[in-house]
């Protein structure tokens, strides 16, 4: 039993020795110089899961509003004096002249619908040394459509159009038969008046450009006073002698254009022309309108501007029908 100890202590030691002899030794120098860091033992890793819950919090709505209507007013005053004294040589006469306009005009858009109101007023009247006060311009001009966008450029729409004038007016080279003078009235309040209703076809390629083509139209002529004294061969407004009301079945294409042709806004251009074909009347009556005005802004108030009118219809008259106007003012547009 002693041997057998003694054996398995010496063969204990030897393995001892022998791995002692055997194993590498680590220089820890080394370690810290090649940042060479030890095998770490891995830790457990819980996992946890992650739970959302929905929170109601109250929220205030802001104060914030809406519109789909846009809103423009223009409101304009112009005024023309001039005065002489007795031994001018030169000649001239006394005169003043002041007139206004006033157009209000709204759009309403909302996805595919469009709806505008346009709605012009203008009158003046001029006094001449020697003379009584005589009108130098008279219109009142009502028109709504409303249209349905059908692609980019193209509606379908609807319009209801309203045209007279505000006062009377006169024809100071009438004579009658005894060969006296005298003012003829050849126009007042609804003598003539027109109210036209059309569908048809828009198209709007810029913002700043529109046409009209109302391939089914109506225009019912008021005649309210039928003793309207017409020159120039006229047709009575196409109205029949003795009635006071005519209606129409026709084309009418109508071309507007509102543009600025500068950043600034300083030159505004705006125009109109009217087309109208009536069906039942021999192709002579087909009748047109041009109505343009150029604003050119001095000041944010002051302004110069130049109107012209151009009309042949022979229902009116033979000839074709022109007038021109040229001013400095006031003009107010809102928003600027």
């Amino acid at each position: 039993m002693a041997l057998l100890t003694a054996g398995c202590f010496t063969a204990t030691a030897q393995s001892t020795d022998s791995l002692k002899k055997d194993s590498v030794k680590i220089d820890t120098a080394l370690l810290n110089k090649y940042h060479i860091d030890a095998p770490k033992n891995a830790l457990p890793v819980r996992s946890r899961t992650i739970q959302i819950k929905q929170e109601l919090i109250p929220v205030t709505m802001l104060d914030y509003h809406f519109s789909y209507w846009h809103k423009w007013i223009t409101l304009g005053i112009n005024f023309n004096q001039s005065s002489f004294s007795n031994n001018y040589q030169s000649g001239g006469a006394n005169s003043m002249a002041i007139s206004g306009n006033f157009e209000y005009k709204a759009e309403y858009r909302k996805g595919t619908l469009d709806y505008v109101t346009d709605f012009i007023g203008q009158y003046g009247k001029t006094k001449n040394k020697g003379q009584g006060p005589r009108k130098i311009q008279d219109r009142l001009y009502f028109d709504n459509k409303i249209a349905a966008q059908m692609s980019k450029s193209w509606f379908f729409f609807g319009s209801l159009t309203f045209e007279s004038q505000f006062d009377q007016g006169f024809n100071y080279d009438y004579v009658r038969p005894d060969g006296v003078p005298q003012a003829a009235v050849i126009s007042q309040f609804m003598a003539p008046g027109y109210l036209t209703e059309s569908i048809g076809f828009e198209y709007k390629p810029k913002p700043w450009l529109d046409v009209r083509i109302g391939t089914g139209t109506a225009r019912q002529t008021f005649l309210l006073r039928d003793s309207l004294y017409v020159p120039n061969g006229g047709n009575n407004y196409g109205v029949p002698y003795g009635k006071k009301f005519y209606n129409d079945l026709a084309f009418q294409m109508v071309q507007s254009t509102d543009t600025y042709f500068d950043k600034k806004h300083a030159l505004h251009f705006i125009e109109r022309y009217a087309l109208f074909i009536p069906y039942q009347k021999n192709v002579k009556f087909i009748s047109h309108r041009v109505d343009a005005t150029l604003y050119a802004q001095v000041t944010r108030l002051v302004n110069v501007s130049f109107n012209t009118s151009f009309i042949y219809d022979k229902s009116a008259t033979r000839d074709p029908q022109a007038s021109e106007g040229l001013a400095l003012g006031i003009n107010y547009h809102f928003p600027y």
